[in-house]
C-alpha cells in the first residue's frame, strides 16, 4: 500500500486534479465525488466509474436518475463512460437507461458484467442495508486473492483494502445491494453504442462463464487484455 501511495503519479494526481463535490438532487446527502481533469473544451469527455464516486443509493433506477442529474450539472449532452467491474455494470444500465434519448457515446467495460445472477446473492441483496460494516466488509474481502501473491500485487490488495475501510457501512451496502440485486443489461436496447472489453484471463472474481456471456452480449465489442490484475481487478 505504502507502495502506490508514495508513487510519483499517484501523488501527482491527488495534488494537481481538484476533487469536486457536487449535490443534484433536493437530498443534501447525495453528494457526487470527481476529479475534475483535462481540458475543458471537450464536450465528450470520459468518465471513470471509479474513480467518480456516487451517493448512496439503492435501486439502479434510482442511480441512472441520478448519474443523469450530473451530466445535466455538468452540461454534458453525451460522454464515454469507462466501468471496472460494478461500475461496468451501472454504465451498461445508464446506456441502457437513456437509449431513448443517447447520452453514451461508448463504453468501455473492465472486468465486469452483464447479469447479477453470477453472484448468487439476489436473494439477501434487500438485506444489506441491516448488516454491520465488518460483514459487509468480509464479503467483499472474499473476492480478493488468497495465499502467497507477488509484492506488487499484495501492495494493490493492501491499497484497495484501505479504500474499502474509507467506506461508510450506508455506502458499502448500497453498493453491494445495487451489485447483487436482481437486474441484467438489455442489449438490444444499446446496440448502436461502441463497445470495448478488458479482460484478465488469470485469476480474478469473475468466473470465465461470466466473461464468455459477456463476448456474446457484444459480438462486435473490441477486446483486450490487460496483463496487470493491479489494473483491472477494482473493488465495488
Amino acid at each position: 500500500m505504502e507502495e502506490i501511495k508514495v508513487s510519483p503519479d499517484y501523488n501527482w494526481f491527488r495534488s494537481t486534479v481538484p476533487l469536486k463535490r457536487i449535490i443534484v438532487d433536493d437530498d443534501d446527502s447525495k453528494v457526487w465525488s470527481l476529479y475534475d481533469a483535462g481540458p475543458k473544451s471537450i464536450r465528450c469527455p470520459i468518465i471513470f466509474l471509479p474513480p467518480l464516486q456516487y451517493p448512496v443509493y439503492w435501486d439502479l433506477m434510482e442511480f441512472c436518475d441520478g448519474f443523469r442529474k450530473l451530466l445535466d450539472h455538468l452540461q454534458l449532452d453525451k460522454v464515454h463512460l469507462f466501468g471496472a467491474s460494478l461500475g461496468g455494470f451501472l454504465a451498461q444500465k445508464f446506456a441502457e437507461y437513456t437509449h431513448k434519448s443517447p447520452r453514451v457515446h461508448s463504453l468501455i467495460l473492465c472486468n465486469s458484467f452483464s447479469d447479477t445472477s453470477i453472484f448468487h446473492q439476489t436473494w439477501t441483496a434487500n438485506s444489506f442495508w441491516l448488516m454491520p460494516a465488518f460483514l459487509l466488509k468480509k464479503i467483499v474481502l472474499g473476492n480478493f486473492a488468497k495465499g502467497p501473491v507477488d509484492p506488487k500485487m499484495a501492495d494493490a490488495i493492501d491499497f484497495m483494502v484501505d479504500r474499502l475501510e474509507s467506506l461508510s457501512q450506508s455506502e458499502l451496502a448500497s453498493r453491494l445491494t445495487l451489485n447483487c440485486q436482481n437486474s441484467y443489461v438489455e442489449p438490444h436496447k444499446i446496440k448502436d453504442v461502441a463497445v470495448t472489453i478488458i479482460d484478465v484471463f488469470d485469476q480474478s472474481a469473475l468466473s470465465l462463464e461470466a466473461k464468455e456471456e459477456m463476448y456474446k452480449l457484444y459480438p462486435n465489442a473490441r477486446r483486450t487484455h490487460c496483463t496487470s490484475k493491479r489494473l483491472c481487478n477494482l473493488p465495488i
